[in-house]
């Protein structure tokens, strides 16, 4: 097994848009954590709030994750895969064309695992595999399968609309598929809105947490990404920690996260 190695480089200050199109907005963002690298593969914590590229249906921004990376390391790297801006987690670049090949390939066979962590509205079943077809940017419906798995509940003092307290649960969330937004469209189809998900979420509860604790962050969280080494063939497997706001959500609804910090 190869040994992950944690580079924290110094913060910088990030200028880009918020995920609707309001004007540009400035965030303080922890750039660019490197969880591995070697002269194959180079991977990073992005930071929620980040897009990875420019693209058509998230907008422009100040800044990208392809881009400080590559001024950080002083070199071209080519991302594997994509995260959402809101998203933050375990984000794959490869440093050259013909890895980068090797590592799509094991994507698209479903070699690669992928484990996320979220906070629901609500008390989602213990375990669940949601099969349900997605439309994607350019109206095609494609299959997307998302399995899940509950690992904490809570319910808090917090009055919503009939009900004197709040209810929510931590779960750890494996796609099968990797669609568009999936995640956040599949716990929305199941009534269990990701906490802090604006576009496929509970609006009327993320205004909530906003007034009572001052929190707009969506928790997804990418904790975990498996494959084999495209060149070696050895297993590896990356793990990012979850920032200071996520924390601070657990904190709130007394969740055990010391796992994914």
């Amino acid at each position: 097994m190869l040994q992950l190695r944690g580079v924290k480089i110094k913060n910088l200050l990030l200028s880009i848009r918020s995920e609707t199109n309001h004007p540009r907005n400035l965030y303080f963002c922890q750039m660019l954590e490197i969880l591995y690298r070697d002269e194959h593969l180079i991977a990073i914590n992005k930071p929620s709030g980040l897009l990875v590229h420019k693209s058509f249906y998230s907008g422009e921004a100040d800044t990208y994750a392809i881009q400080e990376l590559r001024k950080q390391i002083g070199q071209k790297v080519y991302p594997v895969h994509r995260l959402d801006r809101k998203t933050s987690g375990v984000l794959l670049f490869t440093l050259d064309k013909d890895t980068l090949r090797a590592m799509s390939t094991q994507f698209e066979e479903k070699k690669v695992d992928k484990k996320y962590i979220a906070i629901l509205r609500g008390w989602a079943k213990e375990e669940e595999t949601i099969d349900y077809d997605l439309v994607n940017e350019n109206e095609v419906t494609q299959n997307a399968v998302t399995h899940y798995r509950r690992l904490q509940t809570s319910e808090i003092e917090l009055p919503f609309l009939k009900h004197q307290t709040s209810r929510y649960c931590l779960v750890e969330a494996i796609p099968q598929t990797g669609r568009f937004h999936q995640l956040r469209k599949h716990f929305k189809h199941i009534l269990h809105p990701i906490l802090g998900c604006r576009k496929h979420g509970c609006n009327k509860q993320n205004k909530l947490w906003l007034e009572t604790f001052g929190i707009s962050k969506m928790t997804l969280h990418a904790h975990q990404l498996s494959f084999n080494h495209p060149i070696t063939n050895e297993k590896i497997s990356l793990n990012a920690k979850i920032d200071d706001e996520f924390k601070r959500v657990g904190d709130i609804l007394n969740f055990d996260l010391s796992a994914y910090s």
